[in-house]
């Protein structure tokens, strides 16, 4: 095989590769903001339809300054937020990012997020697949998701 057809080939393997990613992200979105509020996050469902487990491993937003994946976590009888390296998505399997739990962290907003608006969201897994989506902003109470016993 010449150089050129070399190449061909190898641009074709790769395009056809990443037709058949096995990662869809679904139910996105970000949490609306108040004036001046320099964080929100953005929750989603993440499915691997492949045979290997998969990890996200990064995030990106024109709309933060820093993007972080989190997690909150029990600390001293205390629920805290904790920045996670990857978030896993097991083969065959799903994943919620949600409110309370795994979530992508939108830090040093350049704009208030306003309910009804969309972000840009580009989400970077191990297998070398990148998903860029429009995530609806919301409007969503804050402790919305937490049930109290007592």
């Amino acid at each position: 095989m010449n150089f050129r057809a070399s190449l061909l080939a190898a641009a074709f393997s790769a395009i056809s590769f990443s037709s058949f990613a096995a990662i869809e992200v679904s139910e996105p979105y970000a949490r609306a903001t108040p004036p001046h509020a320099p964080n929100s996050a953005a929750f989603m469902m993440l499915k691997n339809s492949g045979d290997e487990t998969v990890s996200l491993l990064n995030a990106t937003t024109s709309a933060a300054g820093v993007v972080e994946l989190h997690t909150h976590a029990m600390h001293d009888g205390m629920m805290k937020m904790r920045r996670v390296e990857s978030i896993e998505v097991p083969a065959n399997g799903m994943t919620e990012l949600k409110p309370g739990g795994l979530h992508v962290m939108l830090f040093d907003l350049q704009k208030p997020l306003k309910e009804g608006e969309t972000l840009p969201l580009t989400l970077t897994f191990s297998d070398g697949t990148q998903i860029t989506q429009e995530v609806p902003i919301k409007k969503v109470m804050a402790g919305a998701h937490m049930k109290h016993k007592h």
